[in-house]
């Protein structure tokens, strides 16, 4: 039963785009021939706006940035190539005493001067923060990765006008 509805509805709208045409070429044949050409025009007209907007005008706009993106993509790719280096480095580094990444936890808080406090219980290090910028929590970060070995386990960190406040935990004695 549904299917004699949608052949009927889809008869109705063929009578109905028929009826349409004819009325259309109906119209057409009235019109003079400058009305005609005029028409024809802004229908030529429209087409190519229409394949301007959607065809050209996007591919276009995509070949234009595509270079810029690339160029970005390419910049990301070093800097993963260059952390993934870092990390075989650091990964196939010997293993530094507890002493010796204790005072190189201590030599680095002392860099970063009364704005960080260091509290040392067993492997775990928690240090405050107050005020540091962030070039200088990145560096400091470097420093005691690179030097202490030194793991980040928990940070709760905010940012401020006066830079960065917060506590990290950190866990020493591992690669």
């Amino acid at each position: 039963m549904a299917r004699l509805n949608n052949a009927s509805g889809a008869e109705g709208l063929a009578a109905q785009w028929q009826q349409l045409k004819t009325q259309a070429l109906t119209q057409w044949e009235a019109m003079g021939e400058r009305e005609r050409v005029a028409l024809a025009a802004v229908g030529a007209l429209l087409a190519l706006l229409l394949a301007w907007s959607v065809l050209l005008a996007p591919a276009l706009r995509t070949l234009k940035s595509a270079p810029v993106e690339l160029e970005k993509l390419d910049l990301q790719l070093q800097q993963m190539q260059a952390q993934a280096q870092e990390a075989k480095v650091l990964r196939a580094a010997p293993a530094v005493p507890p002493a010796q990444a204790q005072a190189a936890l201590t030599a680095s808080v002392e860099h970063l001067g009364p704005a960080a406090r260091l509290n040392l219980t067993g492997d775990r290090a928690v240090v405050t923060l107050n005020g540091v910028t962030p070039e200088m929590l990145q560096g400091w970060l470097g420093e005691v990765r690179s030097a202490a070995r030194a793991r980040p386990v928990e940070a709760q960190l905010t940012r401020g006008p006066k830079g960065y406040a917060g506590t990290l935990v950190l866990t020493l004695g591992g690669n």
